[in-house]
């Protein structure tokens, strides 16, 4: 339905009132002023009265994204109504914020495709949505809007640099698995995937084949396989500090190596050692302070952090580096990152120590430690 902008209502309040000032005084020019005022309203009300018949269509692309990187909104509007359309606007929310982009003028039968670009300086969900679009006369005293469609979210995720797997004393595993399936051993279920041309037939799932209607089969990993243990301090937390701490977690992911995410708060949810969780975890994590209720601390996630393989410790706090020593013993190799501008700390006996002030400087750090 055609509603009255903020300047139709006061154009529509100043007739009323130049029409009582008009009658009341006898004069006949403000009586003419009111009577125009109020045709330029059914004019407005005229234009945009009629109900617009649109197809249209807003997409996110890509919906996950490193954070820095492009992402856009690319909106399709097509005219099925049997008349020209114009003065159509599009009002798209995006986070906090309203995104605005003029549509050209759609001839019956016309299809007008435009995009614009969302915002990924920082990382997080970004609700974008309701589109909306507004078609308001030439005078703007008048418009109709109609939403379309559902909000989606766009996920910024953490940069990453590629990174070399931290060793962790256990050589016949620094390669890594060599296929999906895993050696002969301790073997356990990991997940479902789809089945590819020469996988062992033993394997197929056919309860979850039948469902999905496309042959899937378990993949079993090596339990023996060393975990990388990634913590994040999160006190004062930086963007390199996640930044490294998702490059050596998609790392070991990538490697086929069993990775635990834990922040100072606790244990991040399982990621099933799959880069593409680790990324989506990561990406929600965020800053607290020193004193937020329920957090445990750095020094009670190494305490209770699950022992073995290669334990990574991300930090901006020369204090923590100190303490990663208390773990060594429980773990095959302890690596502190350290993510500062000021000095670096002393390494301590049995810790490796990484001190970078930006991801760019982390894979020369690293090859380096």
């Amino acid at each position: 339905m055609a509603v009255l902008t903020p300047l139709g209502r006061g154009t529509l309040a100043g007739a009323v009132v130049l029409y009582a000032a008009g009658f009341a005084l006898g004069y006949p020019e403000p009586v003419v002023l009111a009577t125009g005022a109020l045709l330029a309203l059914a004019a407005a009300l005229a234009w945009t009265a009629p109900k617009p018949r649109l197809e249209v269509h807003r997409e996110v692309t890509p919906v996950k994204v490193p954070r820095g990187e492009a992402a856009v909104a690319v909106l399709n509007v097509a005219n099925l109504g049997g008349r020209g359309l114009s003065g159509l606007r599009a009002q798209d929310r995006i986070g906090a914020d309203e995104h605005t982009v003029d549509l050209p003028r759609l001839p019956k039968g016309a299809t007008r495709t435009v995009s614009y670009p969302l915002p990924t300086g920082t990382r997080g969900e970004i609700p974008v949505g309701p589109l909306a679009l507004v078609r308001a006369d030439p005078f703007g005293l008048t418009r109709r809007v109609r939403e379309y469609g559902r909000p989606v979210t766009l996920l910024v995720r953490p940069r990453t640099v590629p990174l070399s797997v931290p060793p962790s004393g256990k050589a016949h595993h620094l390669e890594g698995p060599t296929s999906d399936n895993a050696p002969s051993g301790t073997v356990t279920f990991h997940t479902l995937r789809e089945y590819v041309v020469g996988d062992d037939l033993r394997h197929v799932h056919w309860r979850s084949s039948a469902r999905t209607g496309t042959l899937m089969v378990r993949q079993l990993i090596d339990a023996s396989l060393p975990t990388t243990t990634v913590l994040l301090d999160t006190r004062g937390l930086t963007e390199p500090a996640v930044d490294a701490a998702a490059s050596v977690a998609v790392a070991a992911a990538r490697a086929g190596f069993p990775v635990r995410l834990r922040t100072d708060a606790g244990p991040l949810p399982d990621t099933k050692s799959d880069a593409e969780a680790v990324l989506d975890r990561l990406a929600l994590v965020q800053a607290r302070t020193s004193g937020a209720a329920g957090a445990s601390g750095v020094t009670e996630a190494l305490r209770t952090a699950r022992g073995g393989g290669s334990l990574v410790l991300v930090t901006g706090d020369p204090a923590e580096v100190g303490r990663a020593a208390g773990v060594r013993r429980r773990f095959d190799r302890v690596i502190c990152v350290y993510v500062g501008a000021g000095p670096a700390p002393a390494a301590p006996p049995g810790v490796s120590l990484v001190r970078v002030s930006s991801l760019e400087e982390l894979p020369v750090a690293w090859g380096a430690r």
